[in-house]
Parts: C-alpha cells; structure tokens; sequence
C-alpha cells in the first residue's frame, strides 16, 4: 500500500503493524544485521513535525524511500497492513511500546526505533496479531485503527 488518505495532517503517535510470512534478515543501518523470525510487528512512532500523522506514517506507507529511520528498512520488505492512530497532543510512543511489551510483545532487536530515548525498543514481535481493543482500554487514549492492506 502507498498510500492511506485518512491519515490527518494533525501531530500525532502511531504504531504501525507489519505481518512477517518467513525468517527475514536485513542489514538495518547502524544496528547491523538483524533478524526477524514470522509473526506480526508493531513498530510506534511519533509525527509532531510538519505534515504531522499524513506526512511522518504516510512516508513509512512508501515501498520505495531513502532508509532513514530503522523503519524504513523492514516496510521496504514488508508491507504496512495495520496502522493505530491518535492526535493526543502528548507523545505517547514511549508509554505506548511499554503498553505493547505489557501485552505480550518480545523486542526482536534492542534499540531498534529509540535512538533517541531510553526505551529497549519500539518495535515488537507478537507470535499473533495483538488486540485494538485491548491496547485501547490499556493506553484510555483514542486511538484509531486503519487498515491499509
């Protein structure tokens, strides 16, 4: 998918969740070769910049960018088919992949996402999709689903 015209133009946190057939290896920037077995991944971001939620998740949306962020180099293999939105003022995606480990998922590759916090990662494997709803009424923020794909 290329493209998800509901994404607002407002700031906001995102997760973005990408499903996994088969064992991948990548060479992933300054983390090096990484290795992601099958299952689904959940990576959370933050878009306060200009553009805000349209222009930071609709660029992971591309297949084809430069690799900028540790993101990019898995959506270039792996296509978005879940994005979780929400315009909460604040930056979430700290507390949101806590909210993520809580529920079950396991970090494939320390650091991967938070270069520039104190998280373990954020981006997580779940062996099954993980819950909305769940996540919905562990963060009590809204939160938006879209499905891309």
């Amino acid at each position: 998918m290329t493209s998800c015209p509901k994404l607002p133009a407002r700031p906001g946190t995102y997760v973005l969740g990408l499903r996994n057939n088969t064992r991948i290896g990548l060479e992933i920037g300054s983390l090096g070769r990484c290795v992601f077995p099958q299952g689904w991944y959940f990576y959370v971001g933050s878009a306060f910049g200009p553009g805000g939620l349209a222009a930071r998740a609709g660029r992971h949306l591309k297949p084809e960018k430069p690799c900028l962020w540790h993101i990019d180099y898995l959506t270039a293999v792996l296509p978005v088919s879940r994005v979780w939105i929400s315009t909460w003022p604040e930056r979430l995606e700290c507390s949101w992949a806590s909210i993520l480990m809580h529920m079950g998922g396991q970090i494939p590759v320390k650091r991967f996402g938070a270069s520039d916090c104190r998280c373990p990662g954020h981006l997580l494997r779940f062996g099954t999709r993980p819950s909305l709803n769940r996540f919905r009424a562990i963060s009590q923020n809204p939160v938006r689903s879209l499905v891309t794909g």
